[in-house]
């Protein structure tokens, strides 16, 4: 958390506040292991003066494209988020702060401390070693799944093999794929890795449509630029609904480890061959 559909939300939410052609006037650094590179020292020297030209998602990363050909990469990782508003709203888990020439300020709120940025004059050192994207053409998908012989719901959450997707929406595309996480990559049909993939397809956007998924209001929990939270939890159908009847055939929904993550599944239509 968050995944694909909350960073993609993020981004969208950012650009519609604004904050395009908006110049950086200050910066402020509290958690110094917020930031991955340069040092903190470079990061608020190089940062400060530059204007945020544009923004947009690769895979999990916010990306923010500066003047002067510099980028900042932002992994929210488990708990982080960026909230735009007014100084006064600065709380204490607030580590990064970049002061807007409008007088607002773009907080990093991360309580966990997971969260990082990265400022690179090159993102493709980082951004070329992401898989695709899965909202975009993917070719040759089921090669792909019959190259790495590897249990689906590990190989899924590769962000080499595919980018954006975690724990969330790959237990809901198998399930909407009618396919079970233990199942082995090179074992399905061409007709099973068509489906899987579309399956991928819309619960991203379903995602999307519902501005992300928040699983509570506790500090960590995702939430919007606004403060918001997110819609999609209503929209789950096997994610962390252990012990509820499955949308489609009724059976109860079943908690299982696969790869040391917890998984849900449907044990009636997500049969393991």
């Amino acid at each position: 958390m968050p995944e694909l559909p909350e960073v993609e939300t993020v981004v969208l939410s950012l650009r519609d506040q604004g904050i395009c052609g908006r110049r950086i006037s200050s910066v402020a650094v509290h958690w110094m292991r917020s930031v991955q590179e340069p040092s903190v020292e470079e990061f608020t020297r190089i940062l400060k003066g530059r204007t945020i030209q544009n923004i947009s998602r690769r895979g999990k990363f916010v990306v923010m494209g500066l003047s002067g050909g510099w980028t900042a990469l932002v992994h929210l990782r488990m708990s982080g988020r960026l909230f735009l508003g007014r100084p006064a709203d600065i709380t204490k888990h607030d580590q990064v702060l970049l002061k807007l020439d409008d007088g607002r300020t773009l907080r990093f709120h991360d309580t966990r401390k997971f969260g990082r940025w990265r400022l690179t004059q090159d993102p493709e050192t980082v951004l070329s070693k992401l898989g695709p994207e899965p909202l975009e053409p993917v070719r040759d998908f089921h090669k792909r799944l019959h190259a790495k012989s590897r249990i689906l719901k590990p190989l899924l959450l590769d962000q080499t093999f595919i980018a954006g997707l975690g724990n969330i929406y790959v237990d809901e595309a198998l399930w909407e794929a009618k396919i079970h996480p233990q199942r082995k990559s090179d074992s399905l049909t061409t007709s099973e890795s068509d489906a899987l993939l579309k399956a991928v397809r819309k619960v991203l956007k379903k995602g999307i449509r519902n501005l992300g998924t928040s699983l509570g209001h506790g500090k960590a929990n995702f939430q919007l630029p606004d403060g918001e939270s997110g819609r999609n939890r209503e929209a789950l159908n096997v994610f962390r609904q252990t012990g509820l009847p499955c949308p489609r055939c009724g059976t109860n929904i079943e908690r299982i480890k696969v790869g040391q993550r917890s998984t849900h599944i449907c044990p009636s239509c997500q049969r393991k061959h």
